[in-house]
């Protein structure tokens, strides 16, 4: 049995007062196949979220490399403002990023012109990347991303044929606001004297009105007609109805690791679970060092060793969370 520990506390930039975006994640989505006169191409989502007031922010990207990314980016950047912190998995096209970014703003000769910027915020943004495989310990945007990509993907699979380059684009701005148009707490929904809850679209805009849609009927021989702004206008009613069924059924409570179990420690052996590995291979390896929250000190990844086999022991140090670990021989 896998390894569990107690849920950790919300992090520190989850709870700052700061404006909105200022502490966000970012994750990337699709493809998704459109069609520009007679080809077809692919094109991806790339969903940056808030993690003070839980907005979204989808923008499209022609390929998932570091170049495509950072153009991503800068145009979230241009319409959202300067970003303090941003969290992500270990993406190559993130960690490239990163590193370009990073030496780009070494290459800034004056010392005085270094710290003015860095004081500003202007590009210098501080990354937090997940271990690798904890998928779990993004969880604050990756339900984002599981609510958007399982329903755009049944949707596209079946039109997207009939969307181009624009209106795929204008499809992921209504998903946006039907994302973030929902409400952020339930507990009074059912008090109907309760003040209406916050949704994440009050907070960026300030302003308390639904985004309604066009006025009009969308049917379904709308994706065939001419006037192609109905296409786009029908797939967020579709949208819309199968993303609120699953929405409600997500404000349910779960409790889970709410007990605080033994911590991983230096010399332990155990075994790591690897969806990669080929059968009836249980592979084995030692823990070499631990790495622990700040709050509770309980560990949350670990370092492991696995056997060298004519390798470096540099390159057989990996981290991976508790949650893909067994354990077998205590140290103690």
């Amino acid at each position: 049995m896998s390894q569990d520990q107690k849920m950790a506390d919300l992090p520190a930039d989850r709870l700052n007062e700061a404006p909105p975006f200022t502490y966000c994640a970012v994750d990337m989505f699709g493809p998704f196949v459109v069609k520009e006169s007679r080809k077809e191409l692919k094109r991806y989502g790339c969903l940056f979220t808030c993690l003070a007031c839980r907005a979204i922010h989808i923008e499209t990207a022609n390929s998932l490399d570091t170049s495509s990314f950072i153009n991503a980016l800068r145009r979230f950047i241009a319409r959202r403002g300067n970003i303090r912190q941003l969290r992500s998995d270990n993406g190559t096209n993130f960690v490239g990023a990163e590193r370009e970014l990073n030496e780009a703003w070494k290459n800034v000769s004056s010392k005085a012109v270094n710290e003015f910027l860095s004081h500003q915020g202007a590009d210098h943004i501080q990354w937090k990347h997940n271990p690798p495989t904890a998928s779990h310990m993004g969880g604050v945007w990756e339900r984002q991303i599981r609510s958007v990509r399982a329903v755009l993907s049944s949707l596209l699979r079946q039109h997207g044929h009939l969307l181009d380059d624009e209106l795929f684009r204008t499809l992921m701005t209504e998903v946006e606001a039907v994302v973030n148009g929902r409400p952020l707490t339930v507990d009074n929904l059912s008090d109907p004297l309760s003040p209406c809850p916050l949704t994440p679209s009050q907070l960026l805009t300030m302003k308390s009105k639904v985004v309604l849609p066009p006025a009009g009927v969308f049917e379904k021989p709308d994706l065939y007609c001419r006037r192609r702004w109905r296409r786009v206008q029908h797939i967020a009613d579709e949208f819309w109805n199968r993303w609120k069924k699953e929405y409600l059924a997500s404000l349910q409570p779960r409790h889970k690791n709410v007990v605080v179990t033994r911590n991983f420690k230096v010399g332990d052996i155990v075994l790591v679970k690897d969806e990669n590995s080929v059968r009836n291979s249980w592979p084995m390896a030692k823990i070499v060092s631990v790495r622990m929250d700040d709050k509770q000190e309980c560990v949350r990844s670990v370092f492991v060793q696995f056997g060298t086999r004519n390798l470096s022991e540099d390159r057989c140090v990996r981290e991976r969370p508790v949650n893909k670990l067994i354990l077998l021989i205590a140290a103690d």
